[in-house]
């Protein structure tokens, strides 16, 4: 039940992420400030991230069978929940004049990217 759980969030996770992307880029295309939605979207696809990270340091720690590609796997998560932090905490920071959209588009497509090459160095290793 816990590795459906854990790859069912990984789509939640995706699509989150693509919310976030697509909304970053259209209000930088439009010009348009940060604003509450960014701010939510961010903060949705953040705990989503957190949310699918402790569920695979449970299954982990409850001695699921992995195989040897495990540690590769385990990594990428980890710097992709890391880098999904990273520019909400800076814009928080900023004044409201100051922040801007992109970083959230780019960070957001960094941190897919890693799920994509996290999830398919563990799936490679369970089919094969």
């Amino acid at each position: 039940m816990l590795l459906h759980l854990h790859s069912g969030l990984r789509w939640l996770v995706v699509l989150a992420g693509l919310a976030v992307i697509l909304y970053a880029l259209r209000g930088a295309l439009t010009k348009q400030p940060h604003d509450k939605v960014m701010k939510n979207l961010a903060i949705t696809f953040r705990s989503l991230m957190d949310l699918t990270l402790f569920s695979g340091i449970v299954m982990v720690m409850t001695g699921f069978d992995f195989s040897n590609d495990l540690g590769a796997h385990v990594v990428l998560m980890l710097l992709a929940t890391a880098v999904s932090h990273i520019v909400p905490a800076v814009m928080r920071k900023r004044k409201q004049e100051e922040r801007s959209l992109m970083p959230y588009a780019v960070a957001t497509a960094v941190s897919l990217a890693m799920v994509a090459l996290g999830t398919v160095t563990i799936m490679r290793s369970v089919a094969g």
